[in-house]
């Protein structure tokens, strides 16, 4: 049987994968803010003592991998898989960073090099078979940090306080690994969007006042997913309809 000619059976593994993976992403949301190993000799005693199964994370991720099978599908070379397999590796890590600083207001530095460092790695495949690939790639960690950087500079200098927290630089520097210069710009523009929209209904609804910290990251991520999922020309039209009040004509 086969589902978007992808045969069932690979839905089938990406949904156990991501039921184990999901489990091991919600060990590392209680490691990584304590400067604690994810993976270390004494995992099995430490989690039978102290853990206890987030049946919502597990089905989560295991909903996002099905997901990503169906839109990406399974192709005959490894390289023509590269997307597939970099954002299955990249989504346990958005799910520990949206957790993480949604409870904690902090990006743990040791998710964001992680990030970083398989980036690299993806990038240097790339570059294998296409130069300007990891170029774009590297012009994406400009961009992606720049900016961030930018407006965290300015709040310092205008407002005597961070605008944007160094956490998020970070993880727009190392997004910018994997999805390039055009993406992580839209990646941007999308995350601003969402993150005034959700503002507005979290002080509308009191669930936070005016003054109290809304972090960033979760904006972020969820502005990554949609970038997983819908096109950059679908994307970019839709922000350019939005930011030209419906004048833009793609």
């Amino acid at each position: 049987m086969y589902i978007n000619d992808v045969h069932i059976a690979y839905y089938l593994v990406a949904a156990i994968l991501g039921l184990i993976v999901g489990e091991l992403v919600n060990w590392a949301n209680k490691r990584l803010p304590e400067y604690k190993k994810v993976i270390s000799k004494d995992i099995i005693t430490e989690y039978k003592m102290n853990f206890k199964p987030n049946y919502i994370l597990m089905l989560l991720t295991a909903a996002i991998y099905v997901s990503l099978i169906y839109v990406y599908g399974i192709q005959e070379t490894l390289i023509a898989n590269f997307d597939l397999i970099k954002f299955i590796i990249l989504t346990p890590m958005l799910l520990s960073a949206f957790v993480i600083d949604y409870k904690m207001q902090i990006i743990p530095n040791r998710l964001n090099l992680t990030i970083f460092e398989i980036g690299i790695i993806f990038a240097f495949l790339y570059g294998l078979s296409n130069v300007a690939i990891t170029i774009n790639m590297l012009l994406g960690i400009l961009a992606g940090g720049g900016i961030f950087l930018l407006i965290t500079l300015l709040g310092g200098i205008f407002y005597g306080k961070e605008a944007m927290g160094f956490g998020d630089v970070k993880l727009m520097g190392a997004l910018g690994l994997y999805f390039g210069l055009s993406n992580i710009i839209i990646i941007t523009l999308v995350s601003f969007l969402i993150g005034a929209i959700l503002s507005i209904i979290l002080l509308v609804t009191k669930l936070k006042k005016s003054d109290e910290y809304i972090p960033f990251g979760p904006f972020i991520v969820i502005a990554t997913f949609l970038s997983m999922y819908v096109p950059f020309e679908q994307i970019k039209n839709v922000l350019m309809t939005i930011f030209t009040l419906g004048l833009y004509q793609g």
